[in-house]
């Protein structure tokens, strides 16, 4: 099985970048599901003790990897991914089909905070500058939460709340918030703004992946009719992370990114409960983090 490990540089295309006090950063892709491969990755860099990013961004379930990566906490996820959420409590078609969520986060997290709870205290004295990527509904915007916080398994909450599937918006300092994959995805030109010069970037996309406006864009755009901002969000969403993408392949002047793409053999998918499916592809995960920290230690050195 193939991971796509490249990296990417240019020296076409210049911005201004503010003062630098952080310049390398982890930026972690969500994909419910497919997260278990960038859980594998982290888990891998764990066994070799690599925490040499100054910032870790995540969105959706990418932010609750690296809670688990921040909080020292190997193959916690994986119990996640290969247990708990393949159980009826958390993904249930036909409670959806009677109204109630998809995704059942609000159990998942009871019952995750109650058995295997995250080492918040390890998490909020790791070094360097984590991020929760969330969207605000009323605004229609990305939100940046802390999350070097004690308030961060809400954080997590809110970043994976995909709308529809999760039949509510967590609220946070009053804010109505959802997935943060609808707003930024791939938050490549965040850690750019906040003065990373080196990136690396866990995808949960094959290299060669490009999003369109689908059938469940329309229908989120239908069922949240009211929410204007989350309308526009839907239609520009698919426009946003190609952009995002296109940035990878070719960043600014100075800036290196480093991107470890989802292999294209795994079948993995947003909503996946085949448990040999997903422990293959948190093994692909493990393997890619070999070659991953040989590319960026040697880059470290030039």
């Amino acid at each position: 099985m193939k991971t796509t490990i490249r990296k990417r540089g240019s020296t076409s295309l210049s911005i201004t970048l503010p003062p630098l006090d952080k310049k390398t950063a982890l930026v972690v892709e969500g994909g419910a599901m497919r997260g278990v491969f960038s859980t594998g990755i982290l888990d891998g860099f764990l066994a070799h003790n690599l925490k040499p990013f100054d910032m870790y961004i995540g969105v959706s379930a990418g932010a609750s990897n690296l809670a688990a990566y921040l909080a020292n906490m190997p193959k916690r996820n994986l119990k996640i991914y290969g247990d708990y959420a393949l159980r009826p409590e958390f993904i249930n078609p036909w409670r959806f089909l009677r109204g109630g969520h998809l995704m059942d986060l609000d159990w998942l997290w009871e019952t995750t905070i109650d058995e295997i709870r995250l080492d918040i205290d390890q998490i909020r004295q790791a070094s360097g500058k984590y991020i929760v990527v969330a969207s605000d509904i009323a605004r229609g915007t990305p939100v940046y939460l802390p999350g070097n916080h004690s308030d961060i398994e809400d954080m997590l909450l809110a970043s994976s709340a995909i709308p529809l599937a999760f039949r509510r918006f967590p609220t946070i300092n009053g804010k109505a918030l959802a997935d943060g994959g609808l707003s930024d995805a791939l938050p490549i030109e965040k850690a750019i703004s906040l003065g990373a010069k080196r990136i690396m970037v866990l995808r949960s996309r094959p290299e060669n992946y490009a999003k369109s406006t689908g059938v469940t864009d329309l229908l989120l755009g239908h069922k949240y009719r009211d929410y204007p901002n989350v309308k526009r969000l839907l239609k520009g969403r698919a426009e946003k992370y190609n952009q995002s993408v296109a940035l990878i392949r070719k960043p600014p002047a100075g800036v290196e990114i480093l991107e470890v793409c989802y292999p294209n053999e795994l079948t993995v998918s947003r909503f996946s409960k085949k448990r040999n499916e997903i422990y293959q592809a948190y093994d692909a995960g493990v393997v890619a983090s070999e070659s991953a920290i040989a590319q960026w230690m040697d880059e470290s050195m030039e």
